[in-house]
């Protein structure tokens, strides 16, 4: 048995061409299209809903769209599920979304992950390999695509629900593979909540837990009898040339469930196999996070140190400041620590106190998410 598994693929505007002629050639190259149709079965997550027609739902982010004839170029590399449990499905609000389901189906292409309810979503998908039955579960964490009872969309992460899901699908299948669609983009460590959640996936019956969207790969645990990847990059995804877009990782499974990283990067508007010694310096680099996180200490020292940075973005936009030219200019030109010292000027620290408390207690973040979409409408 070979399993591939890859993350964001996305038809964008500079390579709809290249998908609606299907040349798959000049999309991932020769060496890639060789391993791709060595595999038993191939998995990725589609992140933007394939329709022709333009229906943007409000939501903080851009709303991803690739026409309906880019499924050429989607059929003809060979992919045989598409995870679309992720923060683009809705993009184009429940149109978009059963465009998406409609043209999978009538390819051939199995999914999982969305639906037209929360009922739906929630569906894992079992397919049937060298004898094994493989369990696949999709969710996402809480954004402007999540399905509800009666709405549709993705399937959210939910520990009350989530966990029995996966539980029961290890009970009908010899493996379980939870795609988990979550953790913050452009770090490559996961948070002291993430590694929890995924852990506990494990102890529920996954034997692979794999984290996408956060557009970089970033390392690998060992957890009990399973193997948990917090980031795994971008398949193929032409929307910046961030350093962090310019890798990322495919796992492969044999029969055994073993695990091995085949090392990708981006060329252009294309991506292709990395070269010997981009590919060593890539695994490289991920063994040592690795290895560095096997120590639960660096787990939060690090999160700590990200969150210092991170926070003057949350606050300027908690101040609605956040399109402040000059505050940009001053954050860009002198860093995050001189905006700290604005903050610490406009917020009292009973300020930050109460808006900490706002966040962190379930019960104050629920009525300021629902007022906040109540004030959105």
């Amino acid at each position: 048995m070979k399993v591939i598994i890859g993350a964001d693929l996305v038809p964008t505007i500079s390579n709809y061409d290249l998908f609606n002629q299907a040349d798959v050639n000049a999309l991932i190259g020769e060496e890639l299209l060789n391993l791709f149709k060595e595999a038993d079965y191939r998995i990725f997550n589609l992140e933007a809903p394939l329709s022709d027609i333009k229906t943007p739902i409000k939501k903080f982010g851009p709303n991803l769209i690739a026409p309906i004839s880019t499924i050429n170029g989607i059929k003809a590399l060979g992919v045989d599920f598409f995870t679309l449990a992720n923060n683009h499905i809705l993009d184009q609000g429940e149109q978009g979304l059963e465009s998406t389901m409609n043209v999978l189906r009538k390819n051939g292409i199995a999914f999982a992950g969305a639906g037209s309810n929360l009922s739906d979503a929630s569906k894992s998908y079992v397919v049937e390999i060298d004898g094994k039955k493989i369990g696949i579960y999709c969710c996402a964490e809480h954004e402007f695509s999540i399905a509800t009872l009666t709405s549709a969309g993705a399937n959210p992460f939910n520990p009350l629900e989530s966990l029995d899901h996966i539980q029961d699908l290890k009970a009908q299948t010899d493996h379980v593979i939870v795609l988990y669609h979550g953790g913050k983009e452009h770090y490559r460590y996961p948070s002291p909540h993430l590694q929890k959640v995924c852990r506990k996936c494990i102890e529920k019956g996954a034997d692979l837990v794999v984290c996408q969207h956060t557009h970089c790969i970033g390392c690998e645990e060992k957890y009990l009898n399973g193997t948990i990847v917090y980031g795994q990059g971008n398949f193929l995804f032409d929307y910046t040339e961030s350093e962090y877009w310019q890798t990322g990782l495919l796992i492969s499974l044999n029969s055994n469930f073993e695990i091995t990283y085949i090392p990708i990067v981006k060329k252009n508007n294309t991506v292709r196999l990395a070269e010997d010694s981009i590919s060593n310096e890539i695994l490289k680099q991920f063994k040592m996070r690795s290895e560095e996180i096997l120590d639960d200490r660096v787990i939060k020292e690090k999160y700590s140190e990200f969150s210092r940075k991170m926070i003057v973005n949350y606050l300027l936009t908690f101040s609605g400041k956040r399109r402040s030219i000059i505050l940009r200019a001053i954050k860009k030109l002198f860093g995050y620590r001189l905006i700290n010292k604005y903050f610490n000027r406009k917020y009292s620290k009973d300020d930050l106190l109460a808006i900490q408390n706002y966040v962190e207690c379930e019960t104050h973040r629920e009525l300021v998410v629902e007022g906040l979409k109540c004030l959105k409408n």
